[in-house]
């Protein structure tokens, strides 16, 4: 008999019918009852063992962790908090858990315990349910694409250029480390390397996908990228996933209206798909914040967040408009930011973000039209001369979780702002072709998909929404 998952069989009516199910012990009780979970849902099945019938030395195999194949009839439960429970007749150990060093045990672990048994942690309920959220709201931007007109593209994970022009980039190269070729000066001769040229991992698939938006109108890239930044907080990762939209014939105004409603759409779907993870995930995470002084409390529980941003406008401020607010907030002027505003020009913090988003107008907000030096080349300059075409969408309790712009499509003015900023004419010669060629109106954005999942979750930590974090000092999985 085919096996049935756990998710279905408890939605099933008891007709006392027989079942197979496959899974792993989350407990086992007076040699009698087990909970067994297979992954496909939080909720465990009760499968009550007739010890008679069971052989003893089989009994003592089944202990949390355990692996096993169980077949039974599916009946009316008799205890609370479940419908069905299965009546076993046979039980198969797929593998034993030594409960001696099994790590994780029916007990409340910390999160840096658990992220030390990564390859585990999935296990547990919390984890289970993070890593149930992602994967759907993995399948709803997906799915939002596909439904807009949007083609998939892949974008290269290594790459010659520097999207970002931040130059913290991991390389890529097949040179001999202890002995690599030198120039005349003394510089490694990247010539002789497997590209023939120095390369790296993508910190970005934008301009590549800039590219492929000028020849299909509308395209996005899902995918892995990489920042040797060496940063150990709470919001970083060295490796993360990018979602990345280009649209041909787009303005910032498009470019606003798409982003806002593509998140909402995301939100709204694991609001309906994934209802039990999220609700044990709210309680996860109003049983924390129990612990935490009243003023640092959040002002809504994870659910009721999630409906308030995909329910309601977020406003659009100008950066001109931000730099005010902040200048004259009581933070700035009581000298509670660590990093005080002054003056216009400023790069903002998260603390300024939040402050914007969460005590100020107290919904999600899109800042636009920043100042030039702050932003990245491909940006487009506004007739002001100092501000760009970029616009950012911050969050409560994550700051900024989309970083956007219309695009420079003019190659005269892509030109001056390169030669600016001394990146050479040589090295994004296929970029420049696309000002030359057809040029047009065009935008984009990025989205983080870790700091969605870390919203959706009410996660504390990025380290916790992805399965195997890389991190400085860490790529131990």
């Amino acid at each position: 008999m085919r096996s049935t998952s756990i998710k279905e069989i408890l939605s099933s009516d008891p007709a006392s019918q027989n079942v197979v199910v496959n899974g792993w012990v989350k407990s086992f009780r007076s040699n009698r009852f087990i909970a067994l979970n297979d992954g496909s849902t939080l909720h465990n099945i009760q499968c009550v063992v007739d010890f008679e019938k069971i052989d003893e030395a089989l009994l003592k195999q089944i202990n949390t962790g355990a692996a096993l194949k169980v077949t039974g009839t599916l009946v009316e439960s008799q205890g609370r908090g479940q419908k069905v429970e299965i009546q076993v007749s046979e039980v198969l150990v797929h593998g034993g858990a030594d409960p001696e060093v099994y790590p994780i045990q029916p007990k409340k672990h910390s999160m840096e315990f658990l992220r030390e048994q990564a390859h585990l942690r999935v296990r547990t309920n919390t984890f289970s349910a993070v890593m149930r959220v992602r994967s759907a709201l993995a399948f709803a931007i997906h799915q939002y694409f596909r439904e807009n007109g949007f083609y998939y593209f892949h974008a290269p994970i290594i790459t010659g250029s520097d999207a970002e022009g931040a130059g913290e980039m991991f390389r890529v190269t097949t040179l001999d480390q202890k002995n690599p070729p030198l120039n005349d000066d003394g510089s490694v001769n990247h010539k002789e390397d497997f590209f023939g040229k120095e390369t790296n991992l993508t910190v970005s698939g934008q301009l590549e996908a800039e590219a492929y938006a000028m020849g299909l109108g509308k395209v996005y890239t899902f995918g892995p990228t990489f920042r040797a930044e060496n940063s150990n907080t709470s919001r970083h990762l060295a490796e993360f996933w990018m979602i990345e939209p280009e649209m041909a014939f787009y303005d910032l105004n498009d470019n606003m209206d798409l982003a806002e409603d593509f998140i909402k759409s995301v939100i709204k779907y694991v609001l309906t798909h994934c209802e039990d993870d999220l609700s044990f995930l709210e309680k996860r995470l109003l049983d924390e914040e129990k612990t935490k002084p009243q003023a640092e409390r959040s002002e809504m529980a994870l659910i009721e967040k999630l409906k308030f941003v995909s329910e309601n406008s977020f406003k659009r401020v100008t950066y001109t408009e931000a730099i005010q607010i902040l200048r004259n907030s009581k933070p700035n002027k009581k000298k509670k930011f660590q990093y005080r505003i002054d003056e216009w020009g400023a790069d903002l913090q998260s603390e300024h973000e939040r402050f914007l988003v969460e005590k100020h107008f107290k919904c999600p907000v899109i800042l636009f039209d920043y100042p030039a030096k702050i932003k990245a080349f491909y940006m487009r300059l506004n007739e002001d001369g100092k501000t760009v075409r970029a616009m950012d969408i911050l969050f409560p309790g994550i700051g900024e979780i989309v970083g956007g712009s219309q695009r420079e499509e003019r190659l005269d003015v892509l030109k001056e702002k390169m030669a600016a900023l001394e990146i050479p004419e040589e090295e994004l010669w296929w970029y420049l072709d696309l000002r030359k060629f057809g040029t047009a109106v065009h935008s984009g954005f990025g989205l983080g998909f870790e700091r969605l999942v870390l919203f959706a979750t009410g996660m504390g930590n990025i380290r916790d929404v992805i399965p195997f974090p890389r991190t400085p000092q860490n790529a131990e999985f």
